[in-house]
């Protein structure tokens, strides 16, 4: 006799729903099934050394979610498998028992779930990104058109190029998304919008500014460019340190990119101006891991830092001189054929079922509020 479904409290409803919700957005709405949530618990779990606390406690459930290597080296298909029916029942008694395991238990799920839902996001947004069209792309043939490119190959030439830049942009747009959540929670705060008024415009008291990370207030960055004076931004961010003194907040910028500029330089000379503190490179990922604790100092070192420092690899200093760098690049062949995207580098293969959605065309999309 089945038992009927244990009643939700509003706040645990809404908290699975976030879970479980990959994305909201007006062009892409998409969840996750309840297996695919149990087999990210599982891995929190494997990760902080508790998991023979949940195989025990859950014998029926665990050969069907444990992990079988390490988060990056599985595959999207396992995770979308399903394998074994995981009941809602199942799914919140296996959180509740994940809970008790460790503090940080929760804080380090979402952190997960967030970067496995941009990357499971990603992942559609290869499948269902349109092609460009040729009224898309035919007015760049100005800059090339002519006995250098036949007009069939400057055509391909066009389309590919845009399509491309249109998947990096969009991949862009996610990481953007992605890293400033992650890294405020890991450090145990949470991000503010303006509305909230946590730090006030001096210009104008009544208004305020962004903070990626509260408390003190964090301003986040992968990198500082020279583009951002160009396109007006910079005295935008200049001003953000002397906003947060005369709201009575400690204004600290981290940077996790290593290169210098001028803009860098000004950047921390306004925050260090106003007392405040200024972390860069190494001394940044140092700086988060400290705040972070033990737990979710590992988590950043695992699935932040440790990816992004064996991509960084790649590019070497040429000679001795930093300024100068060099990389190597495989040769890149692309070949679309009906339905199936090929990409080769080098001996590598990568295939991607494409199904377009027109949707998708325009070149990003805004978050939805929560």
């Amino acid at each position: 006799m089945d038992t009927k479904p244990r009643k939700l409290s509003a706040e645990r409803s809404k908290q699975l729903t976030k879970l479980l919700t990959i994305s909201k957005t007006a062009t892409l709405t998409a969840v996750m099934s309840p297996s695919e949530l149990a087999k990210i618990i599982a891995i929190v779990s494997v990760d902080i050394g508790r998991s023979e606390e949940l195989a025990s406690s859950f014998p029926m459930i665990w050969p069907n979610i444990c992990p079988p290597a390490d988060y990056y080296s599985i595959s999207s298909e396992w995770f979308q498998a399903v394998g074994g029916h995981i009941r809602p029942d199942d799914l919140i008694e296996l959180l509740d028992k994940a809970e008790s395991l460790d503090e940080d238990f929760l804080t380090y799920l979402r952190c997960l779930m967030e970067l496995h839902k941009r990357r499971r996001k990603y992942g559609m947004i290869l499948e269902r990104q349109p092609l460009p069209t040729m009224v898309q792309v035919s007015p760049r043939a100005l800059m090339e058109y002519g006995p250098d490119f036949p007009t069939e190959a400057l055509a391909s030439w066009l389309t590919w190029r845009k399509f491309f830049y249109d998947l990096d942009n969009r991949s862009a747009q996610e990481t953007g998304y992605l890293f400033e959540p992650i890294l405020a929670s890991a450090i145990g705060g949470a991000p503010m919008s303006a509305k909230e008024k946590v730090v006030h415009r001096a210009s104008d008291p009544s208004k305020g500014r962004q903070v990626d990370c509260q408390p003190l207030a964090y301003e986040l960055k992968l990198r500082v460019t020279i583009a951002a004076s160009g396109q007006g931004r910079f005295a935008e961010e200049l001003s953000f340190a002397e906003d947060c003194k005369s709201s009575g907040v400690k204004p600290v910028l981290v940077v996790l990119d290593p290169t210098e500029n001028n803009k860098l330089t000004d950047l921390q000379a306004a925050y260090r101006r106003v007392g405040g503190e200024c972390y860069v490179c190494d001394d940044a990922w140092r700086h988060l891991e400290n705040e972070a604790g033990i737990t979710m100092a590992a988590f950043i070192e695992k699935y932040v830092r440790r990816p992004v420092a064996e991509i960084s690899a790649f590019e070497r200093i040429v000679e001795g001189d930093p300024k100068r760098r060099g990389l190597v690049l495989l040769n890149l062949a692309t070949k679309l054929e009906g339905n199936q995207l090929t990409i080769a580098l080098g001996d590598f293969i990568r295939r991607i079922d494409r199904h377009e959605d027109p949707l998708l065309s325009s070149d990003g999309e805004s978050e939805e509020a929560e």
